[in-house]
């Protein structure tokens, strides 16, 4: 059947089938299909993360094509997002001025035929540390800020624009500043795009003063941090806090410290988007659960 579905209908599918993995904002999920009433404003938003636009390279030949496939994807998912962010390194790093500059107008051109109206952006290490992150925001402006959206609190954090891979103390009292007039119970997403805790500080899969950032959100209950950078599918709790990797849209890295050095997976010409993804996070009435599917390049290329 090809029959429309309705938005309460993805909401379930995003339970059922894929990749799934059920985080509670404040505390474990365990009824990732709810059986009360639909409600109006239930919504979901979906992540893409470190598309490299302007790499080229051995680990994916098709470089140029992955981003306009992950447009394309989202573009035809049964019902259209409420917003899209963009977990940073947007592009591929390069040393010269005037290419970062192109390759970030190329990148704005592509995604600029996504449907969804509403698109948030963040800065990768790609796209800032070598120039402190001004022209990531001359094209996208501010690289760390906040919103709210139905009920959650979204803060966005910077820990890529600093060279040394920092968020700074003036990020983090800002970041106090935005969460203080919340409620202790208050549903909050935050967004980074390094993992604000130590996965593999050698493979520079770290946050300098992370520890800080984490120790701060410990105030509030319901926090879920998403972030990027790894390449890979991760899900890891500090306290009551839980942290989500997202896939990339260029090429897949190993899991963490599984190998001496750190490095693409091979490209496989049999199955060219295997590891390369998005993911969309469906959040119900409660606000007190996500529900997070991971979606397949791969799988989408197939139909």
């Amino acid at each position: 059947m090809n029959e429309p579905r309705s938005r309460r209908d993805v909401l379930k599918l995003a339970g059922l089938g894929g990749v799934v993995f059920a985080s509670g904002l404040a505390g474990a999920c365990t009824d990732i299909v709810r059986k009360s009433a639909p409600q109006q404003d239930d919504f979901f938003f979906v992540q893409l993360s470190d598309s490299h636009w302007g790499f080229k390279g051995p680990p994916n030949p098709e470089a140029a094509d992955t981003l306009r496939q992950a447009v394309a994807a989202v573009n035809a998912l049964p019902a259209p997002p409420d917003f899209v962010v963009f977990t940073g390194d947007l592009t591929h790093t390069t040393d010269d001025d005037g290419e970062r500059r192109k390759r970030m107008r190329e990148f704005k051109a592509i995604v600029a035929d996504l449907k969804t109206p509403v698109q948030r952006y963040m800065p990768g290490e790609h796209d800032a540390s070598l120039d402190f992150g001004k022209a990531y925001q001359e094209n996208f402006g501010a690289t760390h800020y906040s919103f709210e959206h139905k009920g959650i609190h979204f803060a966005v954090l910077d820990n890529v624009s600093d060279p040394q891979a920092a968020i700074g103390d003036a990020q983090l009292d800002w970041l106090l500043s935005d969460l203080k007039p919340l409620r202790p119970e208050a549903p909050i997403v935050v967004f980074t795009h390094r993992p604000l805790f130590d996965l593999a500080p050698s493979w520079d899969w770290a946050t300098k003063d992370g520890n800080k950032a984490i120790d701060l959100l410990q105030h509030w209950k319901n926090v879920t941090v998403f972030y990027g950078h790894i390449h890979q599918e991760h899900h890891f709790r500090t306290g009551e806090i839980a942290h989500h990797a997202a896939t990339s849209l260029i090429f897949p890295l190993p899991a963490p410290m599984s190998q001496p050095k750190r490095a693409p997976l091979p490209w496989d010409p049999a199955h060219p988007r295997r590891g390369l993804g998005f993911r969309e996070v469906s959040v119900d009435e409660s606000r007190l659960a996500l529900t997070i599917r991971q979606d397949s390049l791969e799988a989408a290329s197939r139909g």
